[in-house]
């Protein structure tokens, strides 16, 4: 715990010194501050929603790789509330970023003024609002029955977060399309894809996952996850971590292919703007180091199980998937060339890094 401690403290002075560089962005260039400020947001948005997703999983399946992380799944989802608080800002810079909010925009545009109904500021907030309740609302009830799991013997607390998990995985996926309507899509005047709210889905989950492992690479020779957090375990996360990444991929080539065959004006121009100038540059990296890299050194066994490899690897599609949210971001804004947190640690001090009282722990263990 002291180690969790000192980076809890470390992570406080750079939040404060992020703070302060929001107040000098934000009086230097608006517009700028409020783009780079939606993009951290999302960024620590999609790690706090895909751990939700991994957690509701493990529920449901119990698999052996999700005792060891759930701690750290358990306090990334406890950052929500926190995020919908640091969402409000955002509010204030709609009219900076977002198209649909600009009347002359709209007055000249056919097709913003057919979305003026949805797309609003006031239907906006109030989408935004209902977003963050069933988040939160999902996050505090993983987080109580598993409090509750641990301080009894009782199976009702697990009943109960498989009985949540369920619905929650539907209701996951729907949720993050409205939110990726409204605060992502809807930076590009008349574009849209079907598959992007999966594809933004799975890059949360991978970047949750990815994540977590430096986390758990971090932690498990200097806490009781030495217990159970062995050479088959990172195995088995790199498993999971393997499949995401051939999910993201398919996803995006899916998107890519789809959009691109039909070569509609309202449609590629999301990509052209993305293979413009320097961007081109960002695409091909992404293709390298999000997917063909990844991919191909998780492929081995080996790698997966040794703990340094792993992480590794985790860092490289962790920071891969933070420039690829860069990249669906900034070219809406800057189309010509490559334009250049501290939540998480908060409750892993709470409880003891390895859940109590879960009926199926006992198999998990190994001998």
């Amino acid at each position: 715990m002291t180690s969790i401690l000192h980076a809890r403290t470390a992570a406080l002075r750079f939040a404060i010194l992020g703070a302060i560089a929001c107040l000098i962005g934000w009086r230097v260039d608006p517009r700028e501050f409020f783009l780079s400020y939606l993009f951290a947001f999302l960024v620590w948005l999609g790690i706090a929603l895909g751990s939700a997703a991994w957690l509701m999983i493990h529920h449901l399946t119990g698999g052996t790789w999700g005792y060891p992380a759930r701690r750290f799944f358990e306090a990334a989802v406890s950052t929500l509330p926190t995020l919908a608080a640091l969402f409000l800002p955002i509010l204030f810079g709609f009219s900076l970023i977002y198209p649909w909010t600009n009347p002359h925009l709209v007055s000249a545009n056919e097709l913003l003024r057919h979305k003026q109904p949805y797309l609003n500021g006031s239907a906006c907030i109030v989408r935004a609002i209902v977003l963050f309740a069933i988040w939160i609302t999902g996050a505090r009830l993983l987080r109580k029955w598993s409090a509750d799991q641990d301080a009894t013997r009782s199976v009702e607390p697990t009943k109960k977060l498989r009985s949540l998990s369920g619905p929650g995985l539907v209701i996951y996926p729907v949720t993050v399309t409205f939110a990726c309507v409204d605060w992502v899509m809807s930076m590009e005047t008349d574009w849209y894809s079907t598959v992007f709210p999966m594809l933004v889905c799975v890059g949360q989950m991978l970047s949750a996952l990815a994540f977590i492992i430096l986390f758990l690479g971090w932690q498990a020779r200097r806490s009781e996850l030495a217990q159970i957090l062995n050479a088959e375990g990172f195995h088995h996360l790199g498993n999971l971590l393997l499949t995401f990444t051939m999910l993201w991929a398919y996803l995006a080539y899916c998107q890519l292919i789809v959009i691109w065959s039909g070569d509609l004006p309202h449609e590629i121009g999301w990509y052209l703007h993305r293979i413009a100038g320097a961007w081109r540059w960002i695409a091909v990296g992404l293709l390298g180091f999000h997917f063909l890299a990844p991919f191909c050194f998780l492929l081995f066994r080996p790698i997966k199980s040794n703990p340094q490899f792993l992480v590794a690897i985790a860092a490289i599609i962790f920071l891969a998937h933070i420039v690829e949210l860069w990249w669906m971001l900034a070219p809406s804004i800057y189309q010509n060339g490559f334009h250049v947190s501290w939540i998480v640690l908060k409750s892993l001090e709470a409880k003891p890094l390895l859940p109590l009282n879960d009926p199926r722990f006992a198999v998990a263990v190994p001998p």
